[in-house]
């Protein structure tokens, strides 16, 4: 006899960094543990350590389910300095997005998430990308999610709507609203959102921790100002 798929109000692309970590507290806040599901993408990524925390964070919130999809194909269609351990983390003259940039990643997750979704009976989608701090990728833009969001309602004949709550904010925006949920130490040391893989602080120098510190002293500088 097959086990009866969890039902579920909201499914959370967990990739184990900063935004999608605090896409999952939203989630849970919003709909309670038992109603979120989270959905973790394992495609060559040169920081795959993230799936360990992806799933550290799944037990952490306590969740209905957890799934790890596992898209080998990827780097049979496409090149990146994320998917190589030798690549080089850079922006070339005159490229609109640095070489870390992996062609097309959030269209392929918002599909795969969006069919279990309606598996589940979820209406809600979140995603943790944003064009306020973002290197230029194309799938990280409002006009792209919409178009996605519309083509995928009509692809799965579902009320599915994607949600993105850091879409129109900073880091240090960020890092305030993990403050104000409690949860600053989990975002400071149980994420990766290292290109390197490093956990909590990370290497320091890839375009993803330069951010992210970037926006936790300029979050830390506020709070001080104004106590």
């Amino acid at each position: 006899m097959t086990a009866k798929s969890p039902s579920a109000a909201a499914v959370v692309v967990l990739s184990g960094g900063q935004d999608s970590a605090l896409c999952l507290a939203l989630a849970v806040k919003k709909h309670g543990a038992d109603r979120v599901a989270a959905i973790t993408f394992e495609y060559g990524q040169r920081h795959a350590v993230e799936t360990k925390f992806a799933r550290r964070l799944a037990r952490r919130f306590k969740i209905a389910a957890h799934k790890v999809v596992r898209l080998g194909f990827y780097s049979s269609i496409t090149s990146s300095a994320l998917m190589s351990p030798a690549g080089k983390i850079e922006r070339e003259k005159g490229a609109k997005c640095p070489t870390t940039v992996v062609e097309g990643r959030n269209a392929f997750f918002l599909l795969a998430a969006g069919v279990w979704a309606k598996s589940l009976g979820a209406k809600e989608l979140y995603i943790g990308v944003s064009q306020t701090d973002f290197s230029g990728y194309p799938d990280c833009r409002a006009d792209f999610i919409r178009a996605q969001g519309r083509a995928m309602r009509l692809a799965l004949d579902w009320p599915l709507k994607i949600v993105t709550p850091f879409m129109h904010r900073t880091k240090a925006q960020e890092w305030a609203l993990a403050d104000s949920l409690g949860l600053l130490d989990v975002i400071m040391h149980e994420t990766v959102t290292c290109y390197n893989g490093i956990p909590g602080a990370g290497c320091g120098k890839c375009p993803a921790c330069i951010l992210r510190a970037r926006g936790l002293k300029e979050y830390l500088g506020k709070s001080r100002s104004s106590h």
